[in-house]
């Protein structure tokens, strides 16, 4: 491999006390809670829109549950606006639902309202050290690159980019062999007979219809690794979301490997709008509306922070002395990881235990780096945990409690483990 050797000096764009490093859930919570109590904050996004997997990335709804004050407010706030320029006045639609354009329109509105500064089209490349602190961030842009000076980072980026350029110790996926749950390109379709219309909210949902059971009609039909039917209905008349594209053995990481993902689950959405129209009733005239425009990736790196979330914990729905998120709540919802539908080790509708767990302050502070809070999926936790508090109404959450500690950590000018747990809880769980 040939090099080159950057020689350009890079200037500092600006200095602020919490930059958050991606503006999905998990960053959103963070930025609004830490400019809430007092700080200057700083979102870096590659969209061009905040939310990530919420709005770009097409969901069709959050999932789960949490204590998150954030989450409650968007949903409040976005099925208002909703009614007022498009929401099917009467879906059947909860409020967790997600109406994308007005989602967009929400979020952006609720960061601008805090006085948060948003950078979109924006990488953050990599962690500027002093020693074993972080001291800023390396973003670059259509302006170049530049360096963004921070008391105290938030990495909110999913792939945890800037901890592990920060030297946090991780390790990818299934601690067994280092697989990775699949990727997904979400899409929506129009035209549904909503009143005829099948709506499978699981894998393990398998409906009966005149031409066979639908989730093995589609192990049959569809192309390999797609194979199962995941269908959810939008507020918007006649609209579903499509949760069926697949592509296994894609490491999110590496830049050719999410392209041949991305271009793998495109390549899929012809056919499974055909076989929707053929094989599932309500769908003879659907037509394909949309697709997002950021890949839905569930897994990458697991960082290793002062504790970590196990299988266990959530199973028996442990309430640690340390929390900092709690009456989060999901299934052990993992794709299978060599095909289509749910994994062996998964359990969505055979998930019996309905109890809210907690995660403890020690899952968003990274090994061996000062300055720097994991927030969503990156945390500190095993794959298994992970396929649970994944889910966005449980990142959310975790972004709230890692911007209160920032914005903590930076008024009291202390250690982000020096923080006190007790003032965090007092405040998101208020």
């Amino acid at each position: 491999m040939n090099y080159i050797e950057e020689t350009s000096k890079i200037p500092c764009l600006c200095d602020v006390d919490v930059l958050v490093c991606g503006g999905g859930p998990a960053g959103i919570g963070a930025a609004i809670r830490a400019s809430r109590l007092g700080v200057s904050v700083m979102i870096i996004e590659t969209q061009g829109c905040l939310g990530g997997i919420a709005t770009a990335g097409m969901m069709s709804h959050w999932g789960g549950r949490s204590s998150s004050k954030v989450m409650t407010e968007i949903w409040d706030r976005a099925y208002e606006l909703g009614k007022e320029i498009g929401w099917e006045k009467d879906t059947w639609c909860g409020k967790d639902t997600i109406y994308h354009e007005v989602q967009k329109i929400v979020i952006e509105e609720m960061v601008k309202r805090e006085g948060i500064k948003v950078l979109y089209y924006t990488q953050a490349c990599s962690a500027v050290m002093e020693n074993d602190k972080i001291v800023g961030v390396i973003i670059q842009n259509k302006s170049g690159r530049g360096y963004i000076r921070a008391k105290r980072v938030v990495d909110a980026t999913g792939d945890g980019d800037i901890a592990a350029s920060a030297g946090v110790p991780f390790f990818k996926g299934r601690e067994s062999d280092g697989r990775m749950q699949p990727c997904t390109i979400m899409f929506n379709v129009g035209g549904v007979d909503t009143d005829r219309a099948l709506f499978p909210p699981s894998f393990e949902t398998t409906i009966e219809t005149p031409k066979g059971e639908i989730q093995a009609l589609a192990k049959e039909l569809l192309p390999f690794p797609a194979g199962h039917v995941l269908l959810y209905r939008q507020p918007m008349p006649g609209t579903v979301c499509c949760n069926m594209t697949n592509a296994i053995e894609i490491d999110g990481t590496d830049g050719e490997s999410i392209t041949k993902g991305t271009m793998i689950c495109r390549s899929q959405i012809a056919p499974i709008v055909k076989f929707l129209r053929e094989y599932i009733p309500g769908y003879e005239n659907c037509w394909l509306m949309n697709s997002a425009s950021l890949i839905g990736i569930r897994e990458t790196r697991h960082f290793e922070g002062l504790a970590s979330l196990t299988k266990d914990d959530i199973l028996e729905a442990r309430v640690h002395d340390d929390w900092i998120v709690r009456r989060a709540w999901f299934n052990f919802d993992v794709h299978n990881l060599t095909g289509s539908s749910l994994d062996k080790t998964g359990a969505q509708k055979q998930f019996k235990q309905n109890n809210d767990y907690t995660i403890p302050f020690g899952c968003i502070l990274p090994k061996n780096v000062e300055g720097l809070l994991l927030s969503g999926r990156n945390i500190s936790g095993s794959h298994m945990a992970h396929s649970n508090f994944r889910i966005m109404s449980v990142c959310i959450a975790i972004g709230e409690a890692a911007g209160v500690a920032a914005a903590l950590s930076v008024k009291q000018n202390i250690k982000l483990r020096d923080v006190s747990v007790k003032e965090i809880q007092e405040i998101v769980g208020e």
